[in-house]
């Protein structure tokens, strides 16, 4: 009940109001049946956003964090997450991604929308990463289609580490579902999920032309973070 409420009396319109996006492609979203939106995620919002423009109910897979927070907000983030049907994914350790499999399978297997960002994190740079393979069992195992999804301008509107949003643009474009019941039975072929879940990052990357990084976000982010530590521990000392 409070998924609608907030769909359609709270945060729905203030979400509306604010961003003012623009739909592209929502007939290729299914009326009913259990398929996967998969999308590139460049801001906090797009998990809201999303859900607020589709006719249908859609569960993501959120990460653990947002409902193990301290203190009140902690308890409070907990609250609406939960409240808003979304649920939580441990990401850390060897089970974490068998554990994210099963809880979207469980969605789909009640003929649900199940979204999920194949990327794994949010974009740090507005660029669009290598995707993981869990969007691939999980369309495999379900035999269920993928409508890939870009959020177009979310970065600029609201990028890392922004709480209130900047008066930006958005565009949300969904594309042509992707079938891929060729490959039945073959979800526990590496290269199998490979190419699907490269065929999945394609469609996204046609619909939201963002420039493509053929490496894992969260390790590009760590790369990023062992430099800066370094930086910070040993300054260059100019010559001169």
């Amino acid at each position: 009940m409070f998924y609608y409420v907030l769909k359609y009396v709270l945060l729905g319109p203030l979400l509306k109001l604010a961003f003012r996006p623009r739909i592209e492609g929502l007939e290729h979203v299914p009326e009913s049946g259990a398929a996967i939106v998969a999308g590139n995620h460049l801001s906090f919002s797009d998990h809201f956003l999303m859900p607020a423009v589709l006719k249908r109910r859609i569960t993501f897979l959120a990460k653990a964090e947002y409902f193990t927070g301290p203190g009140l907000k902690g308890r409070l983030t907990a609250y609406f997450f939960r409240s808003a049907g979304q649920i939580p994914v441990d990401r850390s350790g060897k089970e974490a991604g068998q554990a994210a499999i099963r809880e979207g399978l469980g969605v789909l297997s009640k003929d649900e929308l199940l979204g999920i960002y194949p990327e794994g994190t949010r974009s740090h740079d507005g660029r669009l990463y290598k995707g993981k393979v869990g969007v691939a069992v999980m369309a495999l195992k379900a035999g269920v289609p993928v409508i890939p999804c870009a959020m177009i301008g979310t970065f600029e509107a609201q990028p890392p580490g922004k709480i209130v949003p900047n008066l930006h643009p958005v565009v949300i474009r969904f594309g042509k579902p992707l079938d891929f019941s060729r490959y039945a039975g073959m979800e526990n072929e590496k290269a199998i999920l490979r190419a699907i879940t490269d065929e999945i990052m394609y469609a996204i990357l046609k619909l939201s032309e963002q420039e493509y990084v053929d490496e894992y976000a969260a390790v590009v982010k760590a790369q990023q973070a062992a430099t800066a530590e370094k930086q910070r521990k040993f300054p260059r000392i100019p010559l001169s």
